[in-house]
């Protein structure tokens, strides 16, 4: 083989690795990241309760006096930005919590709500129009567990929601008001004492 030849191959391999490198599929676009990393944050509201921000955990014990006060609802961390498909992911601990709430919102009210207490997992909807506040979509009858961490991800697409507890089977519940715009999304609990930490959004 002549160098010219050897040059040739040699560049168009070069090309290739090139070409390659520059399809390859983007990292995920984090929207929002809290590391609780600090008290005090534009991107969090933390309300309805006491909470205490150290060492990259926010840990809240409900004050049944604000529970009355907020017409029984208890402490609650809301996260406001604009998006339709996303992923949130966060870990919590509950003591003695009788429920903690993941909730996506929209500027007409809920849109998909996931709750964990001593009754398992249940999964709603809030079709727009319907006679009904909300719907079950899906269940699980494992009850809350307390004093461990449980990793949650939550992935909203389209018409889908997909809960990821742990390393535990998928759960994918389907309405088609799921697609509606988001504009936050919220943690809260109702009795007992919740910590939560690492919480993201991304698409």
């Amino acid at each position: 083989m002549t160098r010219t030849s050897i040059f040739a191959l040699a560049l168009s391999s070069i090309c290739l690795v090139v070409i390659s490198s520059g399809s390859a599929p983007a990292a995920d676009s984090v929207l929002l990241k809290d590391d609780f990393a600090a008290a005090g944050s534009s991107m969090r509201r933390a309300i309805r309760g006491d909470w205490k921000i150290v060492d990259g955990v926010a840990s809240c014990t409900q004050d049944d006096e604000l529970y009355k006060k907020y017409k029984n609802h208890g402490p609650i961390i809301f996260y406001d930005l604009p998006f339709e498909d996303a992923t949130v992911t966060f870990a919590f601990k509950s003591e003695k919590a009788k429920a903690v709430t993941f909730t996506a919102n929209g500027k007409d009210g809920h849109i998909f709500r996931v709750s964990w207490g001593v009754r398992g997992m249940n999964a709603r909807a809030f079709p727009p129009g319907s006679p009904e506040k909300s719907v079950s979509v899906g269940q699980d009858d494992r009850p809350l567990e307390d004093g461990i961490w449980i990793p949650v991800r939550v992935t909203l697409k389209g018409s889908t929601a997909t809960v990821h507890v742990g390393d535990g089977t998928p759960h994918v519940f389907e309405h088609e008001s799921f697609a509606k715009q988001k504009t936050n999304v919220s943690l809260g609990f109702s009795f007992g004492s919740v910590s939560v930490k690492e919480f993201t959004v991304s698409r």
